[in-house]
């Protein structure tokens, strides 16, 4: 496809953001509606416009791509999600809602102390960079290579234009902004997953059941792994317990997700988005993945040479934008920026809400919404565009594996410290060193990095996801040894 023609549609598909940011933040874009939308969201809306921010541009590109090494095994890690979902709606949200915050990690410094909430916000920082850093990343570098290669234009200025234009639609409304923008954003996705299918299955001369029928049959259908339990990553229990407590800390212990239920009036509205999210989420990872078995299949008929894509996260755009016709490539282009967008300016509002309420303790000024605090609340939105541009180029220079690997590999090193500070708080009545919970924090993950890298050798035993169990265990058992037993407790 020509640039000139995907460059138009990014352009122009931003100007419809813009809009409707416009139409948003009209009247009203203080600190109250940039955080927490007024606390008026419609939960039918949040419900929808979450499946875009949780899907991102990982799933709509690395899914399909690692389904050539690990077939459908991903799905035993989706099914972990749905329980870990579940656990989110009864038992985080009501805590969250009976404490009144808009920042969550305020619930640590109630519960544990100061250090440990400054603990809980700064590992959500470091987390959501990261992760959301990851994700831009992927979409970055087909933007580079199917459109600014073509004028020589450098990655690192692909990257700051991707956050200039996301920094436009959402700087003077945030949250409030986000939710409609999601929603129209998780729109696009949900028909480019579903018109992607279509034009796949018709280069394959497939009709409806054709295609149901053959991506049953195919050699990449297999969906649990009972094998090997110590040597493989792959193993059913590996992915599905990792699944629950990845989502329990990706999710329900971030800012991001849970600032949109927290927007809400109600707890009930809250858990009727979460349930029916959930239910939504798990659908589309199963259209994601059988795109995946339709691709690969594709390629096979059509003498691509897959081994020589320099990732298996290659695969989707080289098809879609290289092979089959201009449509289906506009679509793939469609779901990629929606899906990847949605993400990206959805955790810069919660990156600035946290920090705003975390360290610069706006909930606890006289006049949240004083001109000075909105004008600094823009500044550390441009900060935290800033700080993503460093680590998407650091990621670029390191990076040698599918982004979907890296993302989870990332979050069980960084979340897994927060895992154990809030089931400590939780199901404990002890008190906690706070001053020792910083480095408690950092300590754990170290340990379990030598672990890692050594735990083959030095048990045969091979980690996957679950690391981010392991890295939780470990600081929730420092946090114990160091403690100490107390007879009064704050009720939550």
């Amino acid at each position: 496809m020509s640039p000139i023609i995907l460059l138009s549609f990014l352009l122009g598909y931003f100007a419809l953001l813009v809009g409707v940011s416009y139409y948003t933040s009209r009247g009203n874009s203080d600190n109250a509606a940039f955080f927490i939308a007024n606390r008026n969201s419609k939960w039918y809306l949040v419900a929808f416009g979450m499946i875009g921010t949780a899907l991102s541009g990982v799933t709509f590109i690395s899914v399909p791509g690692a389904v050539g090494r690990s077939e459908f095994g991903y799905f035993q890690f989706i099914l972990g999600n749905a329980v870990g979902f579940i656990l989110i709606a009864t038992v985080l949200l009501p805590l969250y809602y009976r404490l009144n915050i808009i920042s969550i990690y305020t619930y640590l410094e109630r519960r544990l102390g100061f250090w440990s909430y400054k603990s809980g916000a700064v590992i959500f920082l470091v987390s959501r960079t990261i992760g959301s850093a990851f994700r831009l990343y992927l979409v970055a570098i087909v933007l580079q290579r199917f459109i600014f290669d073509a004028w020589n234009v450098p990655f690192w200025a692909t990257i700051v234009l991707c956050l200039v234009l996301i920094w436009v639609y959402t700087h003077k409304g945030g949250l409030k902004t986000i939710i409609i923008t999601d929603t129209l954003q998780t729109a696009f996705l949900l028909l480019s997953v579903v018109l992607s299918i279509i034009f796949i299955a018709k280069s394959l001369n497939l009709d409806v059941v054709g295609t149901i029928e053959a991506v049953k049959n195919s050699s990449y259908s297999k969906i649990f792994f009972w094998e090997d339990f110590l040597g493989s990553k792959n193993h059913f229990w590996k992915q599905f317990f990792g699944g629950i407590f990845v989502t329990i800390a990706m999710t329900g212990l971030d800012q991001d997700l849970m600032q949109k239920n927290l927007s809400m009036k109600t707890i009930g509205e809250a858990q009727k988005n979460m349930f029916t999210f959930t239910g939504v989420f798990v659908l589309m990872n199963i259209f994601f993945l059988s795109v995946g078995a339709l691709l690969y299949m594709y390629a096979a008929q059509n003498g691509i040479d897959v081994a020589g894509l320099k990732t298996p996260d290659h695969l989707y755009p080289e098809i879609a934008l290289n092979h089959l016709a201009i449509a289906p490539g506009i679509i793939f282009m469609l779901g990629l920026t929606a899906a990847t967008f949605a993400t990206t300016d959805s955790a810069l509002t919660a990156l600035t809400t946290s920090f705003c309420v975390d360290f610069l303790h706006f909930d606890k000024k006289e006049n949240q919404n004083d001109p000075k605090l909105v004008r600094q609340r823009h500044l550390v939105h441009v900060g935290f565009s800033l700080l993503m541009v460093i680590v998407i180029m650091i990621f670029r220079l390191i990076n040698d594996d599918s982004v979907v690997n890296a993302i989870f590999k990332a979050a069980g090193y960084t979340y897994g410290p927060l895992v154990g500070l809030f089931a400590f708080g939780m199901f404990t009545k002890r008190a906690v060193t706070d001053k020792l919970v910083p480095f408690i924090c950092i300590l754990s993950p170290i340990i379990c990095f030598f672990i890692d890298q050594n735990s083959l050798a030095w048990f045969n035993y091979a980690i996957g996801f679950e690391l981010i169990i392991i890295n939780g265990l470990f600081t929730f058992i420092m946090l114990w040894i160091t403690g100490k037993a107390t007879t009064t407790q704050t009720k939550f």
